[in-house]
């Protein structure tokens, strides 16, 4: 798949493998600093292909032996790769024994054997597992796998790896073993070790066809008070896939290990998946309700990978979105269906899209844009993207949006019957479902809707309305464009589903329905009406694309009161933030802000609505961020952007004062704490408030409100409230703050995780003055910081380079020099985080002056490094390319 470290892959280079590997017989004797690992497979020569030499993967291996049917056998090395050419003849299997030995301590790129905190973890996707041993380190090569782990057993009690454990016992000199046999064929990306001194909690299930299966969550001792919400998130998982789609747990145990050093979230090796503890530990104490709603995502994604990317995997990489779009889309779902009611449901909806506008949207439009199925990569690391993820996910959405729910389930259930224990395509997949539903209007557009696979970029959908008031037809003239992306010109039409909706003069739904735009321009006629009615346009965020309609503020105030669809209630006053914002920024004055009454009485009444949920009131009163306004403008300024912003808050929060005040009397929680989607959005509505409170505070000199936040900060009874109130220090910028800080930290120094909380505060806070850099580069010195653990590198250094623009990009460029200065050492240490790093200015063209060329300065530093990594390599030569 690829010929040499620094070779281009290309999707239509795609080849079949001249060999397939049947069984692989791992056997591990495991030590830090010297792992030996025998490999013994069962390969046979692919008919379909060639007769050719093996070429097997591997990378920082000590090779010690190679055996062909028990007899030595003569080798040679092409760069890291193993070529064997003397092999028997003719499409008979054949035994193939590797010995090798490995590093696991000195690994810290955190891919293939690695040791964390004395133990030992493996993460093999996308190309890990030829760091343990060689082999054919592709998707589509699926073998069963048995697995022998020896080891000391004072030092490693517990030894995990893929399937059901079949026989452990002692070895003598202290030492025991282990042997796993995985019953399903799987690639190697999918496999798992862990060893190490760790605890367990168990759960014993039975599912709906009565089998029973043995849950566990492995964590460090100390932590397992932590994994009841994860344990909780898993059993729900397994009852939610049998009842939603149909697909059960199939194995007769399934297990979750947590570690604190993970390059990801968490990865679904089969039957044995290794967490970041980010996404495992949760108390009240040490947990927000963000971070609780993470882990039943997350939990919930994992486990629908069993199905989604392990019963069914891809054929190649480029085919990432098969699983990871799929299984997004069925985690999202998860969610949303947990959430109950359909307030709650809305507000999942939301904060999905809100990912996407502010990450993937800014993607399509960088210079790392790529399609849904990318063509080419250097270092597949790389994408991994919000694109991949987020945006395949409403890829998937729309397929269900356009065939329907019972109509999506009969297309999954068709996609398993026909691909169980394959490696295949999205192509695949999207057949499936057109095939599931032959009547349906999916069916007769498949090759078009292909596109979204295909084309790079996020559409814009363009509107115009017209209105004749003697016949009383309503018309919306709708069309659709794509900007070029790189490597990708002009585009073809794309399927985009409208839902829409027309209100009258009063606010009441006369009118509602789907429109699929498939050509360059098209006209939705309504006829009927006794007014002219206000358009709700892309309800529920049925694709994900611009919508361009010169909505005037009469008509947002109008949705904004009355719509019946939430997102576009929403999104009426996100549209009502941003154009006062863009008209301050683009006012060639360079005047200040000044919020008008009309949209100060409207987020007034939005936050005293009687019957609004308080989750949904937060977010239509959180403004959009300083990123997404920043997209909005063809050069940015982002200190600009920041002080107007930050201008917006302040003002609102002097406005509603009392307001405020009233909404953190009413919601603030007394009774036990619970993470339920109503108990959060009062806990979330209360910690906004607090914040605003504090804001106003400064701006009159008050020290009522930061004495309240303060003896908050120190009297709650759960981190939600508690880190809440510390934020509302922070952000109001009050002399409260550092005491708050170090009393937090004093509390909190022995749980990483809440450390990371408090890092990223710091890091990410308003910059008054240009004196968050200096605090960054002083934290980068504190005891706790430890640069070698992705997640303490994200929290101090990804939340002032990728999350505090008005921080970041300083007129003297001092952000740039520091980031440039990471993204090299963290390069020397762990390409991919280092690579996730760079990505932080994709978007330098966008920038003014200084402030554009000093940032093309710093990633052409980063570039000139001679022994840069493919994958921070991939990154800024993109970034640079014309």
């Amino acid at each position: 798949m690829r010929e040499g470290q620094s070779t281009v892959v290309y999707r239509a280079d795609y080849q079949a493998p001249a060999y397939w590997i049947d069984t692989v017989e791992l056997c591990f004797d495991l030590d830090p600093a010297k792992t030996r690992v025998l490999n013994r497979m069962t390969v046979r020569r692919n008919p379909d292909v060639q007769p050719q030499p093996l070429r097997l993967d591997g990378d920082e291996l000590v090779l010690s032996r190679v055996l062909v049917d028990g007899q030595g056998t003569s080798f040679k090395m092409e760069g890291s790769r193993l070529v064997l050419e003397n092999l028997p003849a003719g499409n008979e299997p054949f035994k193939l024994e590797i010995f090798t030995t490995c590093a696991p301590a000195k690994n810290s790129k955190l891919m293939g054997l690695y040791v964390s905190n004395d133990s030992f973890f493996t993460q093999c996707e996308a190309e890990g597992f030829r760091r343990i041993t060689y082999f054919l380190d592709r998707p589509d090569v699926m073998a069963s796998y048995t697995v022998l782990l020896r080891a000391d057993r004072r030092k490693y009690p517990v030894l995990l790896s893929n399937g059901n454990l079949v026989e452990q016992g002692d070895l003598g000199d202290g030492r025991h073993f282990a042997k796993w046999v995985d019953p399903f064929r799987k690639p190697c990306y999918l496999f798992a070790l862990v060893a190490g001194q760790l605890v367990c909690r168990e759960q014993r299930i039975r599912s709906r066809t009565g089998k029973d299966h043995l849950l566990q969550v492995f964590v460090r001792p100390g932590d397992l008070d932590k994994t009841e919400h994860a344990m909780n998130s898993l059993m729900a998982s397994v009852a939610w896939d049998e009842a939603r789609f149909g697909l059960p747990l199939d194995l007769e145990r399934f297990m979750i290990v947590a570690t604190s050093d993970f390059n990801m979230g968490a990865m679904e090796n089969k039957g044995l998946n290794i967490f970041n503890t980010k996404y495992v530990l949760a108390s009240q104490a040490t947990a927000t309700d963000v971070d609780f709603g993470n882990i039943e995502s997350v939990v919930g994604h994992e486990y629908f990978h069993n199905w989604t990317g392990n019963r069914v995997t891809c054929r190649d990489w480029f085919q990432l979105s098969l699983k990871e779009g799929l299984t997004v889309f069925r985690d999202q779902e998860f969610s949303q269906d947990l959430a109950g009611e359909a307030s709650a449901r809305a507000v999942k909806r939301i904060e999905d899209v809100r990912v996407l506008r502010t990450a993937q949207f800014p993607e399509d439009a960088g210079p790392m844009a790529h399609p849904v199925r990318p063509d080419q990569y250097l270092e597949i690391n790389n994408f991994y993207t919000v694109t991949v993820y987020e945006k395949g996910a409403e890829v998937v959405r729309m397929m269900q949006t356009l065939v329907g729910r019972e109509g999506f389930r009969r297309g999954m259930e068709l996609y398993f019957q026909r691909h169980d224990g394959q490696a295949v395509t999205c192509d695949d997949f999207a057949q499936a479902i057109a095939d599931a539903n032959p009547q349906s209007r999916f069916a007769g557009l498949l090759p078009q809707f292909k596109r979204w696979y295909s084309q790079a970029g996020t559409p814009r959908v363009t509107a115009r309305a017209s209105w004749d008031a003697a016949s009383g037809t309503y018309g919306l003239a709708l069309s659709q464009s794509c900007p070029p992306t790189p490597g990708q010109g002009a585009k073809e039409p794309f399927v985009i589903p409208i839902a829409w909706g027309l209100l009258d003069a009063g606010g009441r739904e006369v009118a509602s329905g789907m429109h699929v735009l498939t050509q360059e321009s098209e006209t939705l006629t309504v006829p009927g009406l006794q007014g002219e009615p206000v358009p709700s346009i892309l309800r529920g965020f049925t694709a994900p694309v611009v919508l361009d309609f010169d909505y005037t503020d009469a008509q947002l105030l109008t949705l904004l009161e009355h719509d019946t669809d939430p997102f576009n209630r929403w999104e009426a006053a996100q549209r009502l933030a941003v154009n006062r914002a863009l008209a301050c920024i683009g006012d060639p004055a360079g005047g200040p802000l000044r919020l008008d009454a009309p949209y100060i009485e409207a987020m007034r009444s939005i936050l005293r609505h009687p019957t609004l949920d308080a989750a949904f009131k937060e977010l239509v009163l959180t403004l959009p961020a300083e990123a997404y306004i920043g997209e909005q403008l063809e050069v940015v300024d982002p200190q600009r952007v920041h002080a107007v912003r930050e201008s917006m808050r302040e003002q609102l929060a002097t406005a509603l004062l009392d307001d405020w005040a009233w909404a953190w009397d009413a919601h603030r929680e007394s009774g036990a704490y619970s993470p339920d989607p109503v108990s959060s959005g009062r806990r979330a509505l209360a910690g906004l408030a607090l914040t605003h409170l504090c804001i106003a505070a400064r701006q009159a000199g008050d020290t009522v409100w930061p004495g309240k936040a303060y003896q908050r900060f120190k009297d709650a009874s759960n981190m939600t409230d508690r880190f809440n109130a510390l934020a509302a220090l922070v952000v109001g910028g009050q002399d409260l703050a550092r005491p708050a800080l170090e009393r937090f930290h004093a509390m909190f120094r022995d749980e990483a995780l809440v450390l990371d909380k408090w890092f990223a505060l710091q890091a990410g806070a308003p910059d008054r003055g240009g004196n968050i850099l200096p605090a960054v580069r002083q934290l980068m010195h504190h005891p706790d910081f430890n640069i070698r653990n992705p997640n303490r590198a994200r929290s101090l250094i990804f939340s002032y380079c990728s999350a505090n623009p008005g921080a970041f990009h300083r007129p003297d460029a001092a952000g740039y020099v520091f980031w440039s200065e990471r993204v090299m050492e963290l390069d020397g240490l762990n390409p991919q985080v280092a690579a996730r790093l760079a990505r932080a200015l994709d978007r330098w063209r966008k920038l003014a002056e200084p402030m554009r060329g000093a940032a093309r300065e710093a990633i052409a530093r980063v570039a000139a490094k001679p022994d840069l990594s493919n994958d921070v390599r991939e990154v800024v030569t993109r970034a640079l390319a014309d």
